[in-house]
């Protein structure tokens, strides 16, 4: 796959995420939060049904081989959707994903550090321990006056 190729998925997970966040803002808003989260999961689990029975079945020959951790994933995203659609319409897409995807970094860099959950270890360097504190900063001047505004 080209680099190239990669960067535009990823560009459109990052549009996607925050188009989601946005629209499940208006559904907390007025729904509430658990029942957007379950509008949001009932159209994926709907989406990804219909793939899957388009396409004769997924893939679950191996399952045992997975490890147990690996089957908490649809609990985090649960977790995932409801705290973004919880946070966003009382912060702000701006400030929300600015502590979201802080969060995220902080946590892939430990990850790629030591290899948790079977990572490929990434070693800490030092530009990257840098760009973390940069961002750090970047996080406070985005979200300083959260508790006054």
């Amino acid at each position: 796959m080209s680099a190239l190729f990669l960067i535009g998925i990823a560009v459109m997970a990052g549009v996607a995420i925050t188009l989601q966040a946005q629209f499940m803002g208006l559904l907390d808003r007025s729904l509430g939060t658990l029942t957007g989260v379950f509008i949001t999961y009932a159209g994926g689990g709907l989406v990804i049904t219909l793939m899957l029975a388009a396409l004769r079945g997924g893939n679950l020959r191996n399952w045992q081989i997975v490890p147990w951790y690996a089957y908490g994933a649809g609990l985090l995203g649960l977790i995932i959707v409801g705290s973004i659609g919880y946070v966003v319409p009382r912060l702000g897409v701006a400030k929300g994903f600015t502590l979201i995807v802080a969060s995220q970094f902080l946590i892939a860099s430990l990850i790629d550090h030591f290899g948790f959950f079977g990572a490929t270890v990434r070693p800490m360097e030092v530009t990257r321990l840098l760009g973390l504190c940069f961002m750090l900063l970047g996080v406070w001047l985005v979200v300083r006056y959260i508790f006054v505004n």
